[in-house]
């Protein structure tokens, strides 16, 4: 292969992360798990180390499209000439994450109502549900320790997430890791969904029926399993993006 061909490579490689993104983004947007203009997703670049996407900051994530998104470094300084602003503060959190885990790909970060109600009460996410069983022993918690601009915190937030597939952030929101930006969407997806359902049946006053731990122990483990296995994921991803495609390719751009 030429070096003129690995470039052309590398550039695809890299449009194709900035789509995968750009829909992650709008995807969040359309199932209401956005905070204005605050929280990120971002993606490792491919076949270059210790750079990532992130969004313009002060767009809307309706707005956002494959080429306004934001190269930046693992300190969040852009890399590049882009007319758009980033965040460097914000990007406090997935800068630990993706220096400690480099199997996250994607790293999703919300402050959706739910996760936060969750996120502040002592047992955190209940096994209740099949949705919240996926989690079971597959989560982390981060103790808050105010809003997350120190980059001493980081050390703990790696500690904290370990190998999961994600961690809930006390008093703050959650936050989901994924080999690919289908794998960290879809694990936000239905851990906010899980969230959801959790402060729906709280808000019912009956009593809890919670499996025994050896079943919710189980389920855990065959979600565990389950997650080497892209067909189902892919699957699902195909027709989230023909979704944003009927709606508004626009993000293709």
């Amino acid at each position: 292969m030429t070096v003129a061909s690995l470039k052309i490579e590398k550039q695809s490689a890299e449009w194709a992360q900035r789509v995968e993104l750009a829909a992650c983004y709008r995807l969040l947007a359309h199932y209401k798990m956005t905070d204005l203009i605050y929280t990120h997703s971002t993606a490792r670049v491919p076949g270059e180390p210790g750079h990532f996407l992130i969004n313009p900051y002060g767009y809307r994530w309706e707005e956002i499209t494959a080429s306004s998104l934001v190269k930046i470094d693992v300190d969040g300084q852009k890399i590049g000439d882009s007319p758009h602003r980033v965040n460097p503060a914000g990007f406090t959190i997935h800068s630990a994450v993706h220096m400690a885990r480099h199997d996250a790909a994607c790293v999703i970060h919300t402050h959706t109502r739910a996760g936060m109600a969750v996120s502040a009460v002592e047992g955190g996410l209940l096994p209740i549900s099949q949705i919240a069983l996926q989690f079971y022993g597959r989560l982390g918690i981060h103790e808050y320790e105010g809003i997350a601009l120190d980059l001493d915190e980081r050390q703990r937030i790696i500690k904290d997430l370990g190998a999961f597939c994600g961690v809930i952030l006390r008093n703050h929101g959650l936050l989901t890791v994924g080999r690919t930006v289908a794998e960290a969407f879809s694990l936000m997806f239905y851990l906010n969904l899980a969230c959801e359902v959790q402060v729906s049946t709280l808000s019912m006053g009956a009593k809890l029926v919670v499996p025994p731990k050896e079943v919710c122990e189980r389920v855990g483990k065959q979600y565990d399993q389950m997650a080497f296995d892209d067909g189902d994921l892919q699957l699902e991803w195909a027709a989230h993006l023909r979704m944003l495609d009927a709606l508004d390719p626009s993000y293709r751009t």
